[in-house]
């Protein structure tokens, strides 16, 4: 199984400032500048003292064909030093841009205006990202949901506290260079701009996050939080600020809505300040969980357990009948938490910290969703996608029995199609329920349960023992992305019924992730600023 396909292996340059080759190195070779050049050396037949200075450009791990190794890129170093995050943000002023959202769009959109010494006002419904540790000790202790303050909710949005995988889809290598190099000059590890599968962990991203915003308050852009927007106000068919749950009134240029994918309020509100909204494909599911060691021996063969490897990862896609089931945020060596929002629902999500050391290894589940398939259970609607989720959520919630349990089955029993009367232990603090978890994904409406099945049968084919009593399906994964998108011209990127409105990130349906929301907010930062 490959752990890292890197299709883009150069072919060996000559000897110029360009200069860049990429090669394999053995488990047990070093990694120092000096084995980098002498291997560079060989691939180019030439003596190294003929060879410029090189750096280290990408890491990856290359486990096709049964033999596990490092795939490298070095290149010519630069010879003037590289300022991380370069150009800084400088002093703002004049009329603010009001960004609701926190989280990397929000961030990174008041970062890239900064650049460009424009004024902006950060509004967060959430808490600082301390204090939102109290209530996620609520959520998992004690099994109480804060709908303002949660794994979703506060200071850099839902990635802060749920992992911090940098990983991306996006071709634009500059851009998504920019954005770890940012987040490197504000205190992530610098392996992440080297490593082809980047992630800083939910116990050091909290610190990145808050150097970002005090770098950013010294600037002169202003963050509030406990700051949740209820209404978007214009004048004119324009945007011309918002109006908060406390009364207060905000005036701005323009107005950025970057809430995440769980701010389903948001969406009525850009809908009464005249935004169109327009249902889009999702994917709903469950969290799979294994033993670690098992990920590790499969992935890695006689290797498992070498000291420079780390806790090894998958990623599985199947299709059938147009509907696709895949792997999806996959968290090796980590946690699946509670990411409920509301009182009255269940939703788990996975995290894992830096060291990725937890003994067991989780990733969403999930099947796609198609506007057909809500339009064959009634819900058309533009929020059809949302009740959807809403249905299997509640469900979920008295499946676990309280206290935010979860229901979870043996992925062996949910083959048989029976419900388990007991589970293997689990990284889920709040504690599993064994119960039938395919019942509570037929509360959808949608033969979910009969897809994964069938999706099941064939990743035990790709990977042996993928389906075992230790494997362990828990409910439910719902918000893997927004089920509505607020529409926005493709150039200016306004919404085309609301001037000064510019929909961007999750929430809006323009992102998945750290990296694209960031860079989604940067583009946006952009094209307000564009004289």
């Amino acid at each position: 199984m490959t752990i890292e396909d890197d299709a883009d292996r150069d072919q060996p340059a000559a000897p110029e400032e360009d200069l860049e080759v990429s090669f394999d190195l053995g488990l047990d070779e070093p990694d120092d500048p000096a084995t980098l050049a002498a291997h560079a050396a060989q691939l180019l037949s030439m003596p190294v003292a003929a060879l410029p200075p090189l750096e280290l450009r990408r890491k990856a791990i290359d486990a096709r064909r049964g033999r596990v190794r490092f795939h490298v890129t070095v290149g010519a170093a630069p010879t003037a030093p590289i300022v991380l995050g370069d150009p800084a943000p400088i002093a703002v002023s004049g009329e603010p841009v009001i960004i609701i959202g926190a989280g990397p769009a929000g961030m990174f959109c008041a970062y890239q205006l900064a650049r460009a010494g424009v004024a902006s006002i950060v509004l967060e419904r959430g808490k600082q990202v301390q204090a939102r540790r109290r209530d996620l000790k609520g959520l998992t202790q004690h099994g109480t949901v804060d709908p303002d303050s949660n794994y979703c909710f506060g200071e850099g949005g839902a990635g802060t506290y749920s992992d911090g995988k940098l990983y991306t889809r996006s071709h634009k290598r500059g851009d998504v260079r920019d954005v770890l190099e940012v987040l490197a000059a504000h205190g992530a590890p610098a392996d992440i701009l080297v490593d082809a599968r980047p992630h800083i962990g939910s116990n050091k991203l909290p610190k990145v996050i808050t150097a970002l915003r005090l770098r950013l308050e010294e600037c002169g852009v202003q963050f509030r939080f406990g700051a949740r927007v209820t209404k978007i106000l214009t004048r004119g068919g324009r945007a011309v600020g918002v109006a908060l749950a406390d009364g207060t009134e905000l005036g701005g240029r323009a107005v950025v809505v970057a809430t995440g994918h769980s701010a389903r309020d948001v969406h009525g509100i850009c809908a009464e300040a005249g935004a169109i909204l327009e249902a889009k494909p999702f994917a709903v599911g469950v969290r799979i969980e294994h033993p670690q060691p098992w990920v590790d021996r499969t992935q890695y063969g006689r290797a498992a357990g070498h000291p420079k490897l780390p806790a090894a990862a998958y990623k599985l896609v199947h299709t059938r009948d147009g509907r696709g089931v895949f792997s999806f945020c996959m968290c090796p060596g980590g946690w699946v938490v509670p990411a409920s929002t509301e009182r009255d629902g269940l939703v788990v999500n996975g995290m894992s910290l830096s060291r990725r050391d937890s003994p067991y290894a989780n990733s969403g589940l999930v099947v796609s969703v198609e506007l057909a398939d809500l339009a064959g259970i009634g819900l058309g609607a533009t929020r059809g996608g949302v009740e959807l989720q809403e249905r299997i959520e509640r469900a979920a919630l008295t499946a676990g029995g309280g206290m935010l349990r979860a229901p979870a089955t043996r992925v062996t029993d949910f083959l048989a199609r029976r419900g388990s009367t007991t589970v293997p232990a689990s990284s889920y603090a709040p504690g599993l329920t064994a119960t039938n978890v395919a019942d509570v994904l037929d509360a959808s409406g949608l033969p979910l349960a009969n897809r994964l099945r069938a999706a099941l049968t064939v990743f035990d084919r790709q990977m042996r023992g993928y389906v075992s009593d230790e494997a362990v399906l828990i409910g439910v994964e719902s918000r893997t992305s927004s089920p509505v998108r607020v529409p926005r011209d493709p150039s200016t990127l306004v919404s085309p019924t609301v001037a000064a409105l510019y929909p961007c990130g999750e929430g809006a349906g323009y992102a998945g992730g750290i990296v694209s929301a960031a860079l989604d907010g940067m583009r946006i930062a952009r094209a307000i600023a564009r004289p």
